[in-house]
């Protein structure tokens, strides 16, 4: 099923850009960002159960609900020419605390003609020591 699964280079890089939008948006507030980064029919599988695209917008009805993040440990597994699955770790920081924590997450893109757009993810808790370092983002 999967044609080659990729660890660094231009690809990889590409979509780790698409995903950063998804963050920008969580820390911006900006549900509208979020909104066109996701299809109409995305789902999202989360610790607090599952969520469709007007739940993951919604989030942000009342602005961030991220102060920073840091994403790490990329791969890309391409499984079509218009579908990838962009797995990596994220360490973040939830709007207002000061405790960061972090996760292993996995996106699905899929290409359309609106084009490249998130239609599914799975956030997994990691439950180790939280990051230390400040984040490349926010």
């Amino acid at each position: 099923m999967t044609q080659s699964i990729l660890i660094d280079g231009p690809r990889l890089a590409g979509f780790l850009a698409l995903e950063t939008q998804v963050w920008e948006a969580l820390v911006a507030g900006d549900p509208e960002a979020d909104s066109r980064m996701l299809t109409e029919d995305f789902l999202g599988v989360y610790p607090s159960g599952f969520s469709g695209k007007t739940g993951h917008c919604d989030q942000l009805k009342n602005g961030p609900v991220m102060a920073g993040y840091r994403l790490s440990d990329a791969q890309l597994r391409i499984i079509s020419p218009d579908a990838v699955l962009l797995s990596y770790r994220a360490a973040y920081l939830p709007s207002g605390t000061t405790a960061w924590k972090s996760m292993l997450i996995s996106s699905l893109w899929e290409n359309s003609a609106e084009g490249w757009r998130n239609s599914f993810s799975q956030d997994t808790p990691e439950f180790t020591a939280a990051p230390e370092c400040p984040p490349e983002h926010g």
